[in-house]
């Protein structure tokens, strides 16, 4: 089979590392990829932007592709799948009115009381009079976010009327994510502990992933501003086996059932970001329409089953019969990303020491990284062109071990002999369970 990786990020990298490895893969494509695709055995980039989904239509097409698996959000809202499915070419993702879930927060919390999933209460707003008014009257703390995509940053935990005040400015009246801001869903705040509860869907039935649980702020101890994960380790020894069934019997087969009945039928990797609260009961926090990242990289490390074949399954409506199989090992990644990302951050700067950092039980998953061009403008290759940095979140340094601690201790053994102008990671990814 000829297998195209929509995508150019770290979830993308440990998709198309994991879909190399099936006995079906001829060729395993990734469009447009990164340093890590380009040099991954069995796969091969193609110079096409995710979002450019006519390009990638008619390379599909011209190509033959036989299955197309979607990594990011932005093509999924935009509705690649539609126009796919229409041009006769089988592709694995929720269709534009399914993708809804994660495009809008509007939506979701709508769809989410409409079919009593547990969830914060909230309001959405597009004048920011209104919406600061409301926060005035209700107070702190509490969670501002825009109401499109932002690329898991436009969420603002505020702690003060002040700060959520601020969020509104810089969204509604600043701009600040462009269209995804020209609304706000403002909603309680909860406290607890977060988790990721990841599924393969075929429209009816659900297959859940192995749980996990990442770090969503840029500073050690769950502090700084909020990014779009800095680390992720798999299980989450949070989710034992009777909230797993409860999750599953109050969130994940509402949502699918609602979906169905709504005809916006869910074909794809469905995410659940949930808040457990004190008493140990689900929320959820939001919903994504893809494989979270940087979750995909030690799922796809712990999984044993052929990602290609459940995907495949699943388009045919045959995912009842299926079943995962995992590395009972525990695995923990670490992003290392561009100093000052989320904000402003400078590219280009030439990584060292990759080789050393991979191993039996580790594996450098690559995000923002690209391959430096020669002289004459053409990129240097495996054997020649330096792997330099082309994004915020750069790589993720992700290891097997026999309990949580053992898995970190090996990815930050990698971080450490990774290095370049300007690298910043945190230090305490795990530390909750390792806490445990």
């Amino acid at each position: 089979m000829k297998i195209l990786i929509v995508g150019g990020g770290g979830r993308e990298h440990a998709m198309a590392w994991k879909a190399a490895q099936s006995e079906t893969a001829e060729t395993v494509y990734v469009a447009p990829g990164n340093a890590g695709t380009a040099m991954e055995a069995g796969t091969r980039n193609v110079d096409i932007a995710a979002e450019d989904i006519d390009g990638l239509k008619t390379f599909a097409l011209r190509e033959e592709i036989d299955l197309t698996i979607v990594g990011p959000e932005a093509p999924l809202v935009a509705g690649i799948v539609d126009d796919f499915e229409a041009a006769g070419l089988k592709i694995f993702g929720p269709g534009r009115a399914a993708a809804r879930l994660e495009g809008s927060k509007s939506f979701a919390k709508a769809f989410m009381r409409q079919h009593k999933i547990p969830t914060a209460p909230a309001k959405d707003f597009t004048e920011s009079a209104k919406a600061i008014d409301y926060i005035k009257k209700h107070g702190a703390p509490i969670v501002v976010k825009a109401d499109g995509l932002a690329a898991g940053k436009g969420v603002v935990t505020a702690t003060t009327v002040e700060q959520a005040i601020a969020a509104v400015g810089a969204i509604l009246e600043g701009g600040k994510f462009g269209r995804a801001g020209e609304r706000v869903v403002i909603e309680d705040y909860l406290s607890g502990e977060e988790a990721s509860f990841i599924c393969i869907v075929d429209g009816e039935t659900a297959l859940p992933l192995a749980t996990c649980q990442d770090h969503k702020s840029r500073d050690n101890g769950g502090k700084g501003p909020n990014t779009g994960g800095m680390g992720a380790y798999s299980p989450a020894p949070v989710i034992n086996a009777a909230l797993h069934e409860r999750i599953m019997r109050e969130i994940i087969r509402p949502t699918v059932a609602g979906l169905a009945e709504s005809d916006s039928r869910y074909r794809g990797f469905l995410y659940a970001g949930l808040l457990l609260d004190r008493h140990g009961a689900p929320h959820v926090l939001e919903f994504n329409c893809r494989f979270g990242d940087p979750e995909a990289q030690p799922i796809m490390l712990r999984l044993r089953s052929d990602i290609v074949a459940l995907c495949l399954a699943a388009l045919d409506g045959e995912l009842a019969s299926q079943t995962a199989a995992w590395d009972p090992r525990p695995a923990l990644g670490v992003v290392m990303a561009a100093g000052g990302y989320p904000d402003a951050y400078t590219s280009g700067a030439v990584i060292h020491g990759l080789g050393a950092a991979d191993s039996a039980a580790t594996k450098v998953f690559h995000a923002g990284t690209g391959i430096a061009q020669d002289q004459d403008g053409a990129a240097g290759g495996a054997e020649g062109g330096a792997v330099v940095t082309r994004g915020g979140r750069v790589l993720c340094v992700t290891a097997l071990g026999e309990d949580v601690r053992q898995a970190a201790a090996a990815a930050y053994d990698g971080v450490k002999k990774i290095s370049w102008d300007g690298a910043y990671y945190r230090t305490d990814i795990g530390h909750r369970a390792i806490n445990r």
